[in-house]
């Protein structure tokens, strides 16, 4: 079994000013204890960022880099994405391939929208997926509070039976490579 971990969206536009994701810096010092533990027990690493063409994200801006505080090694890979979906239109399923990955394990932001969907379409590939219940993120919106939306996927996505594998929540601390 070959793991590899998606660290979605975490950059600098997403983690600053009024719209800066809730409690982003926990959040990335969790993903930073994550990303540690993935590549001693040598998962491949993969950092997606999202980009736009023009104005918020576009590529190579300050918004477009990872955040301040996000820990990034040599070995680890990178991927643009376009869409809230990190497979559509990207070298993401082919890297995976290529590295033999079997499951993901995932986190990063915006849980409602990048990391669902990531989620969702790495089950319809058939990829088993752990969720770490404490390291996605979002801003939250007029309906639901961050906390509520974080709570609500983690509910959600472990609930989705239909694609034959399943979700997995499992906290930064409890989070054990291999297992």
């Amino acid at each position: 079994m070959k793991t590899a971990l998606l660290i979605i969206d975490v950059q600098q536009g997403l983690c600053d000013g009024e719209h800066a994701a809730f409690e982003s810096q926990q959040v990335i010092n969790r993903i930073n204890q994550v990303a540690a533990k993935a590549r001693v027990a040598g998962a491949v690493v993969i950092f997606i960022q999202h980009e736009s063409t023009s104005g918020y994200l576009e590529f190579e801006t300050d918004d477009w880099q990872l955040a301040h505080g996000l820990h990034l090694e040599p070995p680890d890979l990178r991927i643009r994405k376009t869409t809230v979906d990190s497979f559509h239109r990207t070298e993401l399923e082919e890297t995976l391939k290529h590295h033999a990955v079997t499951d993901l394990v995932v986190c990063g932001m915006h849980t409602e929208f990048c990391v669902d969907t990531t989620v969702r379409r790495a089950l319809a590939l058939g990829y088993p997926v752990v969720l770490v219940a404490d390291a996605h993120t979002s801003e939250g919106n007029a309906h639901l509070s961050a906390a509520q939306v974080i709570q609500h996927h983690n509910a959600t996505l472990t609930n989705i039976s239909s694609f034959g594998h399943r979700v997995r929540a499992v906290s930064t601390e409890a989070l054990h490579f291999g297992a």
